[in-house]
Protein backbone atom coordinates (compact mmCIF):
# COMPACT_ATOMS: atom_id res chain seq x y z
CA UNK A 1 0.00 0.00 0.00
CA UNK A 2 1.51 3.08 -1.00
CA UNK A 3 0.60 6.73 1.09
CA UNK A 4 0.49 9.69 -1.04
CA UNK A 5 0.03 13.00 0.60
CA UNK A 6 -3.15 14.66 -1.07
CA UNK A 7 -5.99 16.82 -1.45
CA UNK A 8 -8.82 18.00 -3.47
CA UNK A 9 -9.88 21.54 -4.23
CA UNK A 10 -14.10 21.47 -5.41
CA UNK A 11 -16.74 23.64 -5.37
CA UNK A 12 -20.52 23.95 -5.38
CA UNK A 13 -20.76 24.73 -8.95
CA UNK A 14 -18.77 25.94 -11.98
CA UNK A 15 -17.64 29.42 -11.87
CA UNK A 16 -16.62 29.37 -8.07
CA UNK A 17 -12.84 30.15 -8.87
CA UNK A 18 -11.50 26.42 -8.11
CA UNK A 19 -9.27 26.71 -11.50
CA UNK A 20 -7.15 29.70 -10.69
CA UNK A 21 -7.28 29.15 -6.37
CA UNK A 22 -5.85 25.43 -7.87
CA UNK A 23 -3.74 26.91 -9.74
CA UNK A 24 -2.18 29.34 -7.09
CA UNK A 25 -2.06 26.18 -4.39
CA UNK A 26 0.05 24.80 -6.46
CA UNK A 27 2.57 27.47 -6.84
CA UNK A 28 2.55 28.17 -3.74
CA UNK A 29 3.08 24.39 -2.91
CA UNK A 30 6.11 24.61 -5.61
CA UNK A 31 7.78 27.76 -3.77
CA UNK A 32 7.69 25.66 -0.28
CA UNK A 33 10.05 23.11 -2.29
CA UNK A 34 6.92 20.65 -2.62
CA UNK A 35 6.94 18.48 -5.75
CA UNK A 36 3.32 18.83 -6.84
CA UNK A 37 1.48 16.29 -9.19
CA UNK A 38 -1.68 17.99 -10.87
CA UNK A 39 -4.75 15.94 -11.31
CA UNK A 40 -8.15 16.91 -12.88
CA UNK A 41 -11.29 15.61 -12.00
CA UNK A 42 -13.32 14.68 -15.20
CA UNK A 43 -12.52 15.10 -19.41
CA UNK A 44 -11.90 18.60 -19.28
CA UNK A 45 -8.70 19.03 -21.29
CA UNK A 46 -8.09 22.93 -20.78
CA UNK A 47 -7.79 22.90 -16.72
CA UNK A 48 -4.51 20.39 -16.77
CA UNK A 49 -3.36 22.55 -19.41
CA UNK A 50 -3.15 25.72 -16.73
CA UNK A 51 -1.97 23.02 -14.52
CA UNK A 52 0.81 21.68 -16.80
CA UNK A 53 1.71 25.14 -17.48
CA UNK A 54 2.67 26.06 -13.47
CA UNK A 55 4.43 23.14 -12.79
CA UNK A 56 5.94 22.14 -15.55
CA UNK A 57 4.50 18.65 -15.48
CA UNK A 58 2.07 17.17 -17.46
CA UNK A 59 -1.15 16.90 -15.66
CA UNK A 60 -3.56 13.76 -15.46
CA UNK A 61 -6.81 13.28 -15.26
CA UNK A 62 -9.25 11.22 -13.06
CA UNK A 63 -12.58 10.54 -14.65
CA UNK A 64 -14.90 7.39 -12.98
CA UNK A 65 -17.23 7.21 -15.88
CA UNK A 66 -14.31 6.64 -18.74
CA UNK A 67 -12.10 4.16 -15.97
CA UNK A 68 -13.15 1.76 -13.90
CA UNK A 69 -12.60 2.20 -9.92
CA UNK A 70 -9.71 0.03 -9.74
CA UNK A 71 -8.32 1.13 -12.95
CA UNK A 72 -8.61 4.91 -11.71
CA UNK A 73 -6.99 4.41 -8.48
CA UNK A 74 -4.01 2.44 -10.53
CA UNK A 75 -3.61 5.49 -12.82
CA UNK A 76 -3.22 8.07 -9.91
CA UNK A 77 -0.92 5.81 -7.48
CA UNK A 78 1.46 5.04 -10.33
CA UNK A 79 1.73 8.95 -11.50
CA UNK A 80 2.55 9.77 -8.40
CA UNK A 81 5.47 6.57 -7.97
CA UNK A 82 6.69 7.55 -10.91
CA UNK A 83 7.57 10.70 -9.04
CA UNK A 84 7.56 9.87 -5.66
CA UNK A 85 9.95 11.75 -3.02
CA UNK A 86 9.65 12.95 0.97
CA UNK A 87 8.26 15.92 -0.28
CA UNK A 88 5.47 14.53 -3.47
CA UNK A 89 1.77 15.68 -3.01
CA UNK A 90 -0.87 15.60 -5.26
CA UNK A 91 -3.34 18.32 -5.75
CA UNK A 92 -6.95 17.46 -7.21
CA UNK A 93 -9.28 20.12 -9.38
CA UNK A 94 -13.00 18.85 -9.18
CA UNK A 95 -15.05 19.59 -11.84
CA UNK A 96 -18.90 21.50 -11.89
CA UNK A 97 -20.95 21.49 -8.71
CA UNK A 98 -19.15 18.69 -5.68
CA UNK A 99 -21.82 16.15 -6.66
CA UNK A 100 -22.29 16.45 -10.38
CA UNK A 101 -22.29 13.14 -11.97
CA UNK A 102 -23.81 11.11 -14.76
CA UNK A 103 -27.01 12.36 -16.93
CA UNK A 104 -27.49 15.15 -13.86
CA UNK A 105 -29.31 12.69 -11.31
CA UNK A 106 -26.03 10.51 -10.55
CA UNK A 107 -23.02 11.16 -8.29
CA UNK A 108 -20.96 8.43 -10.49
CA UNK A 109 -18.83 10.27 -12.33
CA UNK A 110 -19.16 13.69 -10.47
CA UNK A 111 -15.92 15.11 -8.29
CA UNK A 112 -17.50 13.38 -5.27
CA UNK A 113 -17.27 9.95 -6.62
CA UNK A 114 -13.22 10.92 -7.77
CA UNK A 115 -12.99 11.71 -3.79
CA UNK A 116 -14.65 8.42 -2.43
CA UNK A 117 -12.91 6.43 -5.23
CA UNK A 118 -8.96 8.30 -4.47
CA UNK A 119 -9.87 8.71 -0.67
CA UNK A 120 -9.00 11.76 -0.79
CA UNK A 121 -9.85 14.84 1.46
CA UNK A 122 -11.86 17.71 0.12
CA UNK A 123 -11.87 21.70 0.66
CA UNK A 124 -14.69 22.76 -0.56
CA UNK A 125 -14.15 26.45 -2.55
CA UNK A 126 -17.12 28.15 -1.55
CA UNK A 127 -17.80 31.98 -3.81
CA UNK A 128 -19.40 34.32 -0.94
CA UNK A 129 -19.90 37.11 -2.95
CA UNK A 130 -23.32 38.16 -1.94
CA UNK A 131 -23.61 36.16 1.62
CA UNK A 132 -22.65 36.29 4.85
CA UNK A 133 -24.29 33.85 7.53
CA UNK A 134 -26.02 32.26 4.60
CA UNK A 135 -22.42 30.63 4.01
CA UNK A 136 -23.37 27.81 6.82
CA UNK A 137 -26.71 26.41 5.95
CA UNK A 138 -25.13 26.65 2.30
CA UNK A 139 -21.74 24.73 3.63
CA UNK A 140 -24.00 22.74 5.62
CA UNK A 141 -25.90 21.07 2.63
CA UNK A 142 -22.93 19.80 1.09
CA UNK A 143 -21.65 18.17 4.28
CA UNK A 144 -24.53 16.68 4.90
CA UNK A 145 -26.13 15.60 1.70
CA UNK A 146 -24.38 12.33 1.69
CA UNK A 147 -22.69 10.28 4.40
CA UNK A 148 -18.86 10.51 4.55
CA UNK A 149 -19.27 13.68 2.01
CA UNK A 150 -15.02 13.27 2.58
CA UNK A 151 -15.57 17.33 2.98
CA UNK A 152 -12.63 18.28 5.61
CA UNK A 153 -12.03 21.93 4.79
CA UNK A 154 -13.48 25.23 3.38
CA UNK A 155 -11.54 28.43 1.54
CA UNK A 156 -13.95 31.03 1.07
CA UNK A 157 -13.27 32.90 -2.39
CA UNK A 158 -13.67 36.41 -2.83
CA UNK A 159 -13.78 37.39 1.07
CA UNK A 160 -13.04 40.21 2.25
CA UNK A 161 -10.28 40.53 5.00
CA UNK A 162 -12.89 42.28 7.39
CA UNK A 163 -15.44 39.51 6.86
CA UNK A 164 -13.30 36.36 6.84
CA UNK A 165 -12.89 36.05 10.82
CA UNK A 166 -17.05 36.51 11.06
CA UNK A 167 -17.62 33.70 8.66
CA UNK A 168 -14.42 31.62 10.00
CA UNK A 169 -15.87 31.40 13.34
CA UNK A 170 -19.80 30.71 12.27
CA UNK A 171 -18.38 28.15 10.24
CA UNK A 172 -16.28 26.24 13.00
CA UNK A 173 -18.59 27.18 15.68
CA UNK A 174 -21.50 25.86 14.06
CA UNK A 175 -20.34 22.93 11.46
CA UNK A 176 -16.96 22.28 12.81
CA UNK A 177 -15.57 21.87 9.40
CA UNK A 178 -11.84 23.86 9.38
CA UNK A 179 -12.06 26.87 7.55
CA UNK A 180 -8.55 26.94 6.04
CA UNK A 181 -8.50 30.51 4.82
CA UNK A 182 -10.15 32.89 2.10
CA UNK A 183 -9.16 34.79 -0.93
CA UNK A 184 -9.58 38.20 -1.68
CA UNK A 185 -10.72 39.73 -4.90
CA UNK A 186 -8.14 39.91 -7.44
CA UNK A 187 -9.95 41.49 -10.61
CA UNK A 188 -7.21 41.47 -12.70
CA UNK A 189 -6.33 37.81 -12.32
CA UNK A 190 -9.74 36.45 -13.52
CA UNK A 191 -10.01 34.16 -16.67
CA UNK A 192 -11.35 34.39 -20.17
CA UNK A 193 -13.47 32.12 -21.69
CA UNK A 194 -15.18 31.30 -25.10
CA UNK A 195 -17.28 28.80 -26.47
CA UNK A 196 -15.27 25.67 -25.31
CA UNK A 197 -14.35 27.14 -22.18
CA UNK A 198 -11.42 28.85 -20.91
CA UNK A 199 -9.05 30.48 -23.06
CA UNK A 200 -5.42 28.07 -23.50
CA UNK A 201 -3.25 29.43 -20.71
CA UNK A 202 -0.41 30.44 -23.96
CA UNK A 203 -3.20 32.58 -25.31
CA UNK A 204 -3.35 34.38 -21.71
CA UNK A 205 -1.72 37.59 -21.71
CA UNK A 206 0.54 37.42 -18.16
CA UNK A 207 -0.75 34.39 -17.04
CA UNK A 208 2.18 33.29 -15.17
CA UNK A 209 2.76 36.72 -12.90
CA UNK A 210 -1.54 36.23 -12.49
CA UNK A 211 -0.46 32.76 -10.73
CA UNK A 212 2.37 34.21 -9.04
CA UNK A 213 0.28 37.03 -7.29
CA UNK A 214 -2.69 34.65 -6.30
CA UNK A 215 0.15 32.14 -4.50
CA UNK A 216 1.96 35.48 -2.68
CA UNK A 217 -1.95 36.54 -1.71
CA UNK A 218 -2.20 32.57 -0.45
CA UNK A 219 0.63 33.10 1.42
CA UNK A 220 -1.12 35.45 3.58
CA UNK A 221 -4.25 34.14 3.79
CA UNK A 222 -4.38 30.49 4.17
CA UNK A 223 -3.33 28.09 6.79
CA UNK A 224 -1.17 26.01 5.19
CA UNK A 225 0.22 24.18 8.08
CA UNK A 226 -3.67 22.81 8.46
CA UNK A 227 -4.07 22.02 4.42
CA UNK A 228 -0.85 20.34 4.76
CA UNK A 229 -1.98 18.28 7.62
CA UNK A 230 -5.31 17.35 5.96
CA UNK A 231 -3.09 16.69 2.80
CA UNK A 232 -0.31 14.29 5.01
CA UNK A 233 -3.70 12.55 6.82
CA UNK A 234 -4.87 11.32 3.50
CA UNK A 235 -5.21 7.25 3.99
CA UNK A 236 -2.70 4.95 1.97
CA UNK A 237 -4.29 3.53 -1.05
CA UNK A 238 -4.43 -0.16 -2.17
CA UNK A 239 -3.46 -0.81 -5.94
CA UNK A 240 -2.72 -3.18 -8.64
CA UNK A 241 -2.58 -3.43 -12.50
CA UNK A 242 -5.04 -4.33 -13.91
CA UNK A 243 -5.38 -8.05 -14.89
CA UNK A 244 -5.60 -7.43 -18.53
CA UNK A 245 -3.23 -4.89 -18.66
CA UNK A 246 0.32 -6.15 -18.73
CA UNK A 247 -0.59 -8.86 -21.67
CA UNK A 248 -1.54 -5.62 -23.68
CA UNK A 249 1.18 -3.25 -22.87
CA UNK A 250 3.64 -5.11 -22.68
CA UNK A 251 6.23 -4.24 -25.51
CA UNK A 252 8.86 -6.04 -27.03
CA UNK A 253 8.75 -4.84 -30.64
CA UNK A 254 10.84 -1.79 -32.44
CA UNK A 255 9.92 1.21 -31.58
CA UNK A 256 8.03 3.42 -34.50
CA UNK A 257 7.22 7.41 -34.98
CA UNK A 258 3.99 8.07 -35.12
CA UNK A 259 2.81 12.01 -36.03
CA UNK A 260 0.90 14.35 -33.79
CA UNK A 261 -0.16 17.48 -34.31
CA UNK A 262 0.29 19.64 -31.27
CA UNK A 263 0.29 23.89 -31.39
CA UNK A 264 -2.56 26.29 -30.59
CA UNK A 265 -5.21 24.47 -32.93
CA UNK A 266 -4.54 21.33 -31.58
CA UNK A 267 -3.58 20.01 -28.68
CA UNK A 268 -6.50 18.29 -26.54
CA UNK A 269 -4.74 15.17 -25.31
CA UNK A 270 -5.32 12.87 -22.30
CA UNK A 271 -1.79 12.32 -21.09
CA UNK A 272 -3.06 8.80 -19.91
CA UNK A 273 -3.26 8.14 -23.59
CA UNK A 274 0.15 9.37 -24.79
CA UNK A 275 1.49 7.23 -21.96
CA UNK A 276 -0.26 4.25 -23.32
CA UNK A 277 0.68 4.85 -27.04
CA UNK A 278 4.47 4.96 -25.59
CA UNK A 279 3.90 2.12 -22.91
CA UNK A 280 3.43 0.28 -26.69
CA UNK A 281 6.99 1.64 -28.33
CA UNK A 282 5.88 4.32 -29.95
CA UNK A 283 7.74 7.75 -29.97
CA UNK A 284 5.28 10.76 -30.68
CA UNK A 285 6.92 12.84 -33.05
CA UNK A 286 5.09 16.80 -32.91
CA UNK A 287 4.47 18.66 -35.68
CA UNK A 288 2.42 21.99 -36.41
CA UNK A 289 -0.29 21.73 -39.07
CA UNK A 290 -0.11 25.70 -38.65
CA UNK A 291 3.91 26.07 -39.37
CA UNK A 292 5.70 22.77 -40.78
CA UNK A 293 5.88 22.82 -44.05
CA UNK A 294 5.05 19.12 -44.05
CA UNK A 295 4.60 15.56 -42.38
CA UNK A 296 7.83 14.66 -40.10
CA UNK A 297 10.42 12.06 -41.88
CA UNK A 298 10.05 8.19 -41.16
CA UNK A 299 6.05 8.11 -39.36
CA UNK A 300 3.46 5.60 -39.97
CA UNK A 301 0.58 6.86 -38.02
CA UNK A 302 -0.77 9.78 -37.71
CA UNK A 303 -2.53 11.60 -34.73
CA UNK A 304 -5.15 14.69 -35.12
CA UNK A 305 -6.33 15.57 -31.99
CA UNK A 306 -9.16 18.24 -30.58
CA UNK A 307 -8.72 22.21 -30.32
CA UNK A 308 -9.28 25.03 -31.96
CA UNK A 309 -8.94 24.83 -35.37
CA UNK A 310 -11.80 27.20 -36.01
CA UNK A 311 -9.65 29.77 -34.94
CA UNK A 312 -6.81 29.23 -36.85
CA UNK A 313 -8.68 28.16 -39.75
CA UNK A 314 -6.90 31.19 -42.41
CA UNK A 315 -3.63 29.51 -41.14
CA UNK A 316 -4.84 26.17 -41.97
CA UNK A 317 -5.85 26.77 -45.00
CA UNK A 318 -3.17 29.13 -46.43
CA UNK A 319 -0.77 26.20 -45.10
CA UNK A 320 -1.76 24.47 -48.35
CA UNK A 321 2.05 22.23 -48.34
CA UNK A 322 0.73 20.16 -45.09
CA UNK A 323 -2.84 20.06 -46.07
CA UNK A 324 -1.41 18.20 -49.11
CA UNK A 325 0.97 16.27 -47.27
CA UNK A 326 -1.73 14.75 -44.52
CA UNK A 327 -4.17 14.02 -47.73
CA UNK A 328 -1.11 12.15 -49.45
CA UNK A 329 -0.84 10.24 -46.13
CA UNK A 330 -4.24 9.10 -45.49
CA UNK A 331 -4.83 8.52 -49.49
CA UNK A 332 -1.61 6.22 -48.82
CA UNK A 333 -3.66 4.96 -45.96
CA UNK A 334 -1.36 5.44 -43.22
CA UNK A 335 -3.60 5.23 -39.79
CA UNK A 336 -5.06 8.69 -39.19
CA UNK A 337 -6.83 8.54 -35.83
CA UNK A 338 -8.29 12.35 -35.76
CA UNK A 339 -10.70 13.71 -33.14
CA UNK A 340 -12.78 16.45 -32.92
CA UNK A 341 -10.75 19.59 -34.23
CA UNK A 342 -8.71 17.08 -35.91
CA UNK A 343 -12.06 15.68 -37.36
CA UNK A 344 -12.97 19.12 -38.55
CA UNK A 345 -9.32 19.69 -40.10
CA UNK A 346 -9.91 16.65 -42.29
CA UNK A 347 -13.20 18.11 -44.05
CA UNK A 348 -12.99 19.60 -47.84
CA UNK A 349 -14.14 23.12 -45.76
CA UNK A 350 -14.53 24.85 -42.25
CA UNK A 351 -17.01 27.97 -42.02
CA UNK A 352 -15.58 30.07 -39.52
CA UNK A 353 -17.68 32.13 -36.62
CA UNK A 354 -17.87 34.94 -39.44
CA UNK A 355 -18.95 33.13 -41.82
CA UNK A 356 -16.20 32.65 -44.16
CA UNK A 357 -15.26 29.23 -46.20
CA UNK A 358 -11.57 28.10 -45.62
CA UNK A 359 -10.18 25.02 -47.31
CA UNK A 360 -9.27 22.00 -45.44
CA UNK A 361 -7.38 18.47 -46.12
CA UNK A 362 -10.58 17.24 -47.81
CA UNK A 363 -9.96 13.32 -46.78
CA UNK A 364 -13.82 13.58 -45.57
CA UNK A 365 -15.95 14.84 -48.13
CA UNK A 366 -18.46 17.49 -45.61
CA UNK A 367 -18.06 20.62 -44.37
CA UNK A 368 -18.53 22.23 -41.05
CA UNK A 369 -19.92 25.18 -39.35
CA UNK A 370 -20.13 27.04 -36.61
CA UNK A 371 -23.81 26.20 -34.72
CA UNK A 372 -23.86 28.99 -31.97
CA UNK A 373 -24.15 26.87 -29.21
CA UNK A 374 -23.16 23.56 -27.43
CA UNK A 375 -24.15 20.45 -29.96
CA UNK A 376 -26.89 17.78 -28.44
CA UNK A 377 -24.92 15.25 -28.56
CA UNK A 378 -22.32 16.69 -25.99
CA UNK A 379 -21.17 14.75 -23.10
CA UNK A 380 -20.45 10.83 -22.20
CA UNK A 381 -20.51 8.11 -24.31
CA UNK A 382 -20.03 4.41 -24.66
CA UNK A 383 -18.24 3.55 -28.55
CA UNK A 384 -19.00 0.50 -30.17
CA UNK A 385 -17.50 -0.36 -33.20
CA UNK A 386 -20.24 -1.53 -35.67
CA UNK A 387 -17.91 -4.01 -37.48
CA UNK A 388 -15.56 -5.40 -34.74
CA UNK A 389 -17.65 -4.96 -31.36
CA UNK A 390 -15.41 -3.43 -29.58
CA UNK A 391 -15.85 -1.10 -27.07
CA UNK A 392 -14.40 2.14 -25.22
CA UNK A 393 -15.57 5.55 -23.53
CA UNK A 394 -15.33 8.62 -23.93
CA UNK A 395 -17.12 12.06 -24.42
CA UNK A 396 -18.27 15.06 -26.76
CA UNK A 397 -18.09 18.97 -26.61
CA UNK A 398 -18.82 20.75 -29.68
CA UNK A 399 -20.12 23.80 -31.18
CA UNK A 400 -19.33 23.08 -34.98
CA UNK A 401 -21.35 20.81 -36.57
CA UNK A 402 -20.44 18.51 -39.68
CA UNK A 403 -22.53 17.39 -42.79
CA UNK A 404 -21.45 14.44 -42.34
CA UNK A 405 -20.29 13.19 -38.74
CA UNK A 406 -19.81 9.29 -40.20
CA UNK A 407 -21.82 5.71 -39.58
CA UNK A 408 -19.27 2.94 -38.71
CA UNK A 409 -19.65 3.33 -34.82
CA UNK A 410 -22.47 3.93 -32.48
CA UNK A 411 -22.53 6.25 -29.36
CA UNK A 412 -24.48 5.65 -26.71
CA UNK A 413 -25.14 7.87 -23.49
CA UNK A 414 -24.89 6.11 -19.96
CA UNK A 415 -28.29 6.23 -17.93
CA UNK A 416 -30.39 6.45 -21.43
CA UNK A 417 -31.81 5.13 -24.21
CA UNK A 418 -30.13 8.25 -26.76
CA UNK A 419 -27.57 6.70 -29.37
CA UNK A 420 -26.30 8.24 -32.89
CA UNK A 421 -24.21 7.02 -35.49
CA UNK A 422 -21.02 8.67 -35.84
CA UNK A 423 -17.02 8.38 -36.97
CA UNK A 424 -15.35 7.66 -40.64
CA UNK A 425 -13.64 4.81 -40.90
CA UNK A 426 -12.59 4.21 -44.05
CA UNK A 427 -9.26 1.66 -44.46
CA UNK A 428 -6.82 3.36 -41.87
CA UNK A 429 -8.84 6.55 -41.75
CA UNK A 430 -10.52 6.71 -37.79
CA UNK A 431 -12.02 10.18 -37.51
CA UNK A 432 -15.30 11.76 -35.63
CA UNK A 433 -16.35 13.81 -33.31
CA UNK A 434 -15.98 11.96 -30.06
CA UNK A 435 -12.79 12.43 -28.12
CA UNK A 436 -11.39 8.85 -26.54
CA UNK A 437 -10.33 7.63 -23.68
CA UNK A 438 -7.71 4.72 -24.25
CA UNK A 439 -7.38 3.55 -20.88
CA UNK A 440 -10.71 2.32 -20.86
CA UNK A 441 -9.85 -0.69 -23.55
CA UNK A 442 -6.40 -0.51 -23.62
CA UNK A 443 -6.53 -2.87 -26.52
CA UNK A 444 -8.02 -0.18 -28.66
CA UNK A 445 -4.40 1.32 -28.85
CA UNK A 446 -2.32 -1.92 -29.52
CA UNK A 447 -4.82 -2.75 -31.88
CA UNK A 448 -4.40 0.60 -33.88
CA UNK A 449 -0.50 0.98 -32.78
CA UNK A 450 -0.46 -2.91 -34.76
CA UNK A 451 -1.96 -1.25 -37.79
CA UNK A 452 0.97 1.49 -37.44
CA UNK A 453 2.98 -1.42 -37.65
CA UNK A 454 1.79 -3.46 -40.38
CA UNK A 455 1.69 -0.36 -42.53
CA UNK A 456 4.92 0.30 -42.40
CA UNK A 457 5.79 -3.12 -43.16
CA UNK A 458 4.29 -2.65 -46.33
Amino acid sequence: MNKSPRFMIAAPSSGSGKTMLTCGLMRLLQKKGYEVQGFKCGPDYIDPMFHTRVLGIPSVNLDSFFAEDEVLRYLFDRRMQQRYSEMSIAVLEGVMGYYDGLAGRSIKGSTCDIAKITDTPVILCIDTKGMSLSVVPYVKGFLEYIPDSHIQGVILNRCSKGMYPILKELLETQLNIAVIGYMPVLEDCELPSRHLGLYLPQEIQDFQQKVERIADTLADTLDMECLLGLAKNAPALETKAPDNWSGILQQTEPVIRIAIAWDNAFCFYYQDNLDILESLGVELVPFSPIEDSKLPENICGLLLGGGYPENYARELSCNASMRQSVARAIQENMPCLAECGGFLYLHDAITDIDGEEWAMVSAVHATAAYQGKLQPRFGYITLEDGQTGMQIRGHEFHYYDSTDYGQEWTARKPLSSRHWSCMHKQGNLLAGFPHLYYASDPGFAAEWVQRCRQWRKE
